[in-house]
Parts: C-alpha cells; sequence; structure tokens
C-alpha cells in the first residue's frame, strides 16, 4: 500500500516552486486512482530521424466511442478527454457483458508552451499529438562581442 508523501518541507524552505510541488502532490494522488480508460504516451521522432523530438501524441482506447461522444479541452495547461456514454441498454439484452462502456474523464498535466496540433479517432484509439513550441523570446540568442581593437569579434551564446 502507498503511503502519502508530505510535501511541506518544500514548501518552507523553496519559494516559487509551488506548482511544481502541486504537480507532485497531483501526480502522487493520480498514481492510486482506477486506469481506465488505458493510455500511452509517446514522443515523436523529429523530420530528420532523431529520437528526441519536441512533439508528442497521446493515444487513448476510447472503443465504441463516436466521435460526438468524445471531447477534448485544454485548459490552464490541463488537457482533459473526457467521453459520456449513451445510456442505451435497456433497449439491449445481454447475456454476457464484458465490456466497459462507461463514460470517463482523464487529465494530462502539460508543461508550459505545449500545444494540442491535431486529434484523430481511428481502430478504437484516440490520438492527440502535441507539439513544444517555445516562443522567440525564449529561446538562445547569439550576442557578438566586441574588443577593444575592433579588428575580430568573438561569439558568445547565451541562454534567457
Amino acid at each position: 500500500m502507498r503511503t502519502a508523501i508530505d510535501f511541506s518541507p518544500l514548501y518552507r524552505s523553496a519559494v516559487g516552486f509551488d506548482r511544481l510541488v502541486n504537480l507532485l502532490d497531483s501526480a502522487a494522488r493520480t498514481e492510486t486512482a482506477p486506469g481506465w480508460p488505458p493510455y500511452n504516451i509517446e514522443r515523436l521522432p523529429t523530420a530528420e530521424g532523431e529520437d528526441q523530438g519536441d512533439s508528442y501524441r497521446i493515444e487513448v482506447a476510447v472503443a465504441g466511442f463516436r466521435p460526438d461522444q468524445l471531447n477534448i479541452e485544454v485548459k490552464e495547461n490541463v488537457l482533459t478527454v473526457t467521453g459520456k456514454k449513451d445510456d442505451d441498454s435497456a433497449a439491449r439484452t445481454f447475456l454476457h457483458r464484458g465490456l466497459a462502456e462507461r463514460s470517463f474523464e482523464r487529465r494530462f498535466q502539460l508543461a508550459d508552451h505545449v500545444k494540442v496540433t491535431e486529434a484523430d479517432l481511428a481502430n478504437g484509439l484516440l490520438a492527440i499529438t502535441l507539439k513544444l513550441e517555445v516562443p522567440e523570446a525564449k529561446k538562445a540568442k547569439t550576442i557578438a562581442i566586441n574588443t577593444a581593437s575592433n579588428d575580430s569579434a568573438a561569439v558568445l551564446t547565451a541562454a534567457e
């Protein structure tokens, strides 16, 4: 059995990390929640074939759901995927009911500057594509260093 983690020492000794501690606390609570529907998170390779790209895909198993029964919403860096199943069991007689046809809500905490680019539903999988889009103001800049003689300049790369 998992015990609760006390994050209060972090609040006493760190300033400005409230959001990070809240994320850790939220992740610890979510870990014990039921894991339905199942999902995958994968990092997509870049166009050049590198392993570490800045695009991601979340695949959620939503077999039996139509597109009009699914909703994807992003608010305050939280991606929420919900599915609302119609209750048509009164019109059907089951001899065995093994498929979990129930409504769900699944939340994913997104990092800053991660944007949802598209969502596709095929073969019972809802694929949500995400991309990390760092604004120009946050990217590294190259700054020329002038010398006293001005006959040559060195280049310095600084990250803001």
